[in-house]
């Protein structure tokens, strides 16, 4: 198996528990504008940091199983692990933050009887 083999399977995983998050959450989505702007920085932080990793020698990646695209040090197949959490983890926050206002209203409804 590739790389981006097994980036793609983690990738597909995580944008489907993603989408059953959304549709579970009922009206509490992450916004787009958020997912882009943190996946853009989680791009930016692996560049970086896995290019100064690679470089120093704490690990290194078998060029045959590489695209061979690179941005710095890092292969592009680095990238998918940041951009499965920025879809997911939005995702997640809003389950449970919708999850919460949820309980919150049908205790105070509780209370008020």
């Amino acid at each position: 198996m590739t790389y981006i083999e097994l980036a793609a399977w983690f990738v597909g995983a995580a944008a489907v528990i993603a989408i059953l998050l959304s549709l579970l959450s009922r009206g509490h989505r992450p916004h787009a504008g958020a997912i882009a702007l943190t996946a853009a920085v989680l791009f930016l932080l692996t560049a970086v940091f896995d290019t100064v990793m690679i470089a120093t020698g704490l690990f290194h990646y078998s060029a045959g199983h590489l695209l061979g695209i690179h941005v710095g040090l890092a292969p592009l197949e680095d990238f998918a692990y940041p951009l499965a959490g920025a879809v997911l983890l939005p995702a997640l926050w809003a389950f449970v933050h919708g999850r919460r206002r949820r309980g919150l209203r049908t205790s105070g409804e509780e209370g008020e009887g």
